[in-house]
């Protein structure tokens, strides 16, 4: 989605990460948004180290209640959140955050994610990686999680 195609009815959630613009993430999360035809868009915030910490101290307040978390946070974001669910807990790492009530929630969808394959020892990190932004896509904006859909959007 071009900055230009979004109104005021388009969904929005952030992706936070050092090439937030440019990294999978977004690719992903936008491709299973249209494949899907749901009218949001994920906005990337590029951020360095230094910035990191006023970022994630100030979420709470902010008007951000949805936000995805690049690789190279997902362990330091986990001692900001006030919760996290038990996977996030176990692994020491969070996929995403939700705000609720000025609350940063942490999540990680490691063991969703591999419930979605017969054989998950079996697939790569990235059709993983694929399957948890359907998660994420789901949880957010009600799209549908199929995992057939996979190689597609891959290929997209």
């Amino acid at each position: 989605m071009q900055p230009h195609e979004i109104k005021p009815d388009t969904g929005l959630c952030t992706i936070l990460g050092h090439n937030a613009q440019t990294g999978y993430m977004r690719k992903y999360f936008n491709k299973i948004m249209k494949h899907n035809s749901i009218n949001a868009t994920a906005i990337a915030l590029n951020i360095t180290d230094e910035h990191f910490d006023f970022t994630m101290t100030n979420v709470g307040e902010s008007k951000v209640d949805k936000m995805m978390i690049e690789r190279e946070f997902q362990t330091k974001a986990v001692s900001y959140c006030d919760s996290l669910d038990e996977v996030s807990q176990r692994e020491g790492r969070v996929d995403f955050i939700e705000v609720q009530e000025g609350k940063v929630k942490g999540f990680c969808l490691d063991d969703e994610a591999k419930a979605l394959f017969d054989q998950p020892e079996f697939l790569d990190d990235q059709i993983l990686f694929v399957a948890k932004m359907m998660l994420i896509a789901n949880r957010w904006y009600d799209a549908k999680i199929d995992v057939d859909d996979i190689p597609l959007l891959i290929g997209m």
